[in-house]
């Protein structure tokens, strides 16, 4: 039988040790959030063409709960979603509701209820949930009407709807929709 060489045993080692230290690596990663972080962009011109708001927002599933007045209450400050709070980016003035809102980025916070919903645009950036809000920074308070989707929606959803006269901020979770109309 053949002699194996220093090197071959060295080699060996070398390889078995940087397979154990990548297994130890990959076992220490994060899985995967249970509320993921989603965007959406308003581009009324389609496509291909600048934005003029973008939404970042925790997406929570419903996961058999009730979330709207069962896990998060009517009639308190909810921070529009879940971990960190939503934030908005105005890339000019819009006017939601009957607010003007001048070009920047704010925090969105809303006060559901059943049939009427107060959403809030806040100054004060980067918190996590609703545990830092500050009603002082408020900038706008807009109250819109709550609906019925006409099914039942799993993940929470903000989407940008419309053009001109009928854009809107949608917002929807359960069996609730809410509009918040805006002009720009």
């Amino acid at each position: 039988m053949k002699k194996q060489t220093p090197y071959f045993t060295l080699f060996a080692m070398v390889f078995f040790l940087m397979i154990g230290a990548l297994e130890t690596t990959a076992q220490k990663l994060p899985g995967l959030d249970a509320s993921p972080t989603d965007i959406s962009y308003f581009r009324p011109n389609g496509r291909g063409t600048a934005p003029l708001a973008k939404v970042t927002y925790g997406r929570p599933s419903k996961k058999g709960r009730t979330m709207l007045g069962g896990t998060e209450a009517f009639g308190k400050v909810w921070r529009l979603g879940a971990n960190e709070t939503t934030e908005i980016k105005l890339y000019q003035d819009i006017t939601f509701g009957d607010k003007l809102i001048k070009a920047g980025t704010y925090s969105v916070f809303a006060i559901p209820d059943k049939t009427e919903w107060t959403i809030i645009f806040n100054s004060k950036l980067d918190t996590w949930g609703a545990f830092e809000y500050d009603q002082s920074k408020d900038v706008a308070r807009v109250k819109v009407p709550a609906g019925n989707s006409e099914s039942e929606v799993e993940a929470f959803t903000m989407i940008f709807d419309g053009k001109d006269a009928t854009a809107s901020l949608v917002i929807a979770w359960e069996n609730t929709l809410v509009k918040v109309p805006l002009k720009y």
